[in-house]
């Protein structure tokens, strides 16, 4: 079973972009599979392939809905400051598939191609990031869900104790917690704590409240969190912070 990674394109000539059609459709039987991504597709998209010489990308960069966190390869007479990969035309096209290849084929994948074990829970390709919801309402972690899926973290577990959050961790790294502090079966401000504590910790972590004050912010930032989510969520504050992981 193939893999998708959704790539999204901006620009480039009927020409490239018939290249690229072409390029997708081979990988359908591959691991990974390299799909053309589109506004009703399932998920986020994985990479942005950006043509630089057209006004579209210049638009797409500067965007206010562009995630920051997007890895991006860039075709063109100049490249960008946050470009993972720069190719100029005419474009290799072998050199890019190596290029995607580098970034999401990771060892789970070949063992798939090589017919040895499954796809694990703990391997995650490269460039994919995970998130851990602690705590929360069923109501509060589906609306997270859609926030973390704009934000490109579209791989999002849920714990509702801290019992099973611990169980989770054990299973597979997270990139991002965020922990109720409303959290019934534990001291929320302990398992913040543990996270910190751990080998590899989270980029980020993230505490939520019902009942916001300034000791308590205080306190988040002195716990080493990137902040503090109010509830009910607050659309500006959660985006907004969702952009700083």
């Amino acid at each position: 079973m193939s893999s998708s990674i959704w790539v999204k394109v901006v620009g480039f000539s009927a020409i490239e972009r018939h290249s690229l059609n072409t390029l997708f459709r081979l990988s359908v039987r591959q691991t990974p599979a390299y799909c053309l991504w589109s506004p009703d597709a399932p998920a986020p998209p994985n990479v942005a392939l950006i043509d630089l010489d057209c006004h579209e990308a210049e638009v797409e960069l500067a965007s206010p809905t562009f995630n920051p966190n997007l890895k991006i390869i860039c075709v063109g007479a100049s490249t960008h400051a946050k470009a993972w990969r720069s190719f100029q035309r005419p474009v290799d096209w072998n050199a890019m598939v190596q290029a995607l290849d580098g970034l999401f084929a990771s060892q789970s994948y070949i063992d798939v191609v090589t017919g040895l074990d499954s796809l694990d829970e703990q391997n995650v390709p490269p460039g994919v990031r995970v998130t851990l919801l602690v705590g929360l309402t069923h109501e509060q972690c589906l609306y997270l869900r859609a926030r973390l899926s704009l934000a490109g973290l579209a791989d999002v577990d849920e714990a509702a104790t801290a019992e099973e959050a611990s169980a989770s961790v054990a299973r597979r790294h997270y990139d991002v917690v965020i922990v109720s502090l409303e959290l019934s079966d534990a001291d929320p401000w302990a398992l913040v704590q543990m996270f910190k504590a751990m080998l590899a910790p989270p980029q980020a972590v993230i505490v939520t409240t019902e009942n916001p004050s300034w000791p308590v912010m205080e306190r988040a930032e002195q716990a080493g969190c990137v902040g503090l989510l109010e509830i009910p969520f607050n659309p500006p504050q959660v985006m907004g912070l969702l952009q700083k992981v």
